[in-house]
């Protein structure tokens, strides 16, 4: 066994956490350095404190860390309108580089020579968790219990958890069938009904959207202001990145937006049913692509949507904490010095619809793109010469007598 000082646990002060403090103590001898995380996920975070003090733990670190999240990991994200495998919108991958990061930074801080996570051994998040926390500190102990103990149910972990007088209520409110994370970009669920993929989910399983068939029969009009590719204001009102997304999620939920039922595929192998709920983050993605439409050139968007699946490869399998994202994220950043302007969007059950966009750095010009007398703005004769050159090489193979059919 390494031998390890101490450990910093990211911890929930679930039952999972809570029988991976008293097993890390048990089993490495060591101290343990609880660190529970404010994401925005909506539940109260404070109760971990008075767990973890129950257990005896004399360093804990509660920390809010929601404006951070959004300001410098969601908003640069959906500055490069990233999606992945087409739908999802990585609100469960965009989340760990921030833990990852945070964990380290408390390592540094206490002298913990470990981390340790919760993650299980067959999903995506001990491999992202684990590349953040080695890019960050090289020389980490990585400590991850499901990979190393037999506590393979949730029947042993709470026989384990009786038999160390771990205070875990073995009969409490109905447990959830699903496993769900959330923060403020999403809700994930998975498991239960959902492993069966011919399944529809089930309507009381979502918790902050209603229903498209269920929302409001009058449209939600809202405007974005954007400066530098980011939402700065909602209707005219000034707002912290934070503030933006709790605003969108609360407006997009009441209109039934967000809802996504995907099978993705794992970079551990498999594939995986997962249902998902993003209102502000669905929203903030049309609006986005609405203000880069009139004040992006047309190349740099075409190259922008070209890195855009590798950009959110690179989030999916952990690679934040990389060069090459970063690279990305600079290249991306540069195209977003002239995205900025307002753009109009009517909510209406559960779509998204674009009913305006302006702004003083639009390269859309009216007097070229207009239907009527242009008064010489746009040479229609000038297409003939393009349509020649362009076809010049079909035109040699045709004649060469190469086939296409």
């Amino acid at each position: 066994m390494t031998d390890v000082k101490k450990v910093v646990l990211a911890y929930s002060g679930g039952l999972d956490t809570s029988v991976i403090l008293k097993w890390l103590e048990d089993t490495y001898g060591c101290e343990v350095v609880t660190f529970t995380a404010d994401l925005g996920q909506g539940e109260e975070v404070e109760p971990a404190r008075a767990k973890a003090q129950a257990m005896g733990v004399k360093e804990i670190y509660i920390d809010d860390l929601r404006e951070e999240f959004v300001r410098d990991f969601v908003f640069p994200m959906f500055r490069a309108n990233t999606v992945y495998e087409g739908e999802y919108l990585l609100g469960t991958s965009i989340a760990r580089p921030l833990i990852a990061k945070r964990l380290i930074e408390i390592a540094n801080e206490t002298g913990a020579d470990a981390i340790s996570h919760g993650a299980t051994g067959k999903g995506n998040d001990q491999v992202r968790f684990e590349l953040g926390a080695y890019a960050l500190k090289p020389g980490v102990k990585v400590i991850a219990p499901w990979r190393e103990w037999d506590l393979l149910s949730r029947e042993k972990l709470m026989d384990y958890a009786e038999k160390h007088g771990i205070p875990i209520e073995r009969h409490g409110k109905k447990k959830s069938p699903y496993s769900m994370d959330a923060n403020l970009l999403h809700i994930s669920y998975e498991g239960g009904v959902l492993e069966d993929t011919w399944t529809e989910h089930e309507e009381d399983m979502w918790r902050w959207t209603r229903s498209p068939e269920a929302a409001p029969d009058v449209p939600t009009y809202i405007e974005l202001s954007y400066r530098k590719g980011d939402i700065v204001a909602i209707d005219g009102k000034e707002m912290t990145p934070a503030e933006v997304l709790t605003y969108l999620n609360r407006v997009g939920g009441e209109n039934g937006i967000g809802r996504t039922d995907i099978v993705e595929n794992r970079f551990v192998g498999m594939k995986s049913r997962g249902c998902y709920e993003t209102p502000g983050g669905t929203i903030m993605l049309k609006g986005h692509r609405a203000i880069e439409s009139i004040t992006l050139d047309r190349e740099v968007a075409h190259l922008k949507d070209s890195l855009m699946p590798k950009y959110a490869e690179l989030i999916y399998n952990g690679f934040w904490w990389s060069p090459e994202r970063v690279m990305l994220q600079e290249m991306i950043d540069a195209s977003q010095l002239n995205v900025n302007g307002v753009v109009r969007l009517k909510l209406y059950k559960g779509n998204v619809i674009v009913v305006g966009r302006k702004s003083d750095d639009s390269l859309f010009d009216q007097n070229i793109a207009t239907f009527e007398d242009d008064a010489g703005a746009y040479d229609q004769a000038d297409a003939a010469g393009f349509i020649k050159l362009n076809a010049l090489r079909l035109r040699i193979a045709a004649n060469k007598g190469r086939k296409l059919i």
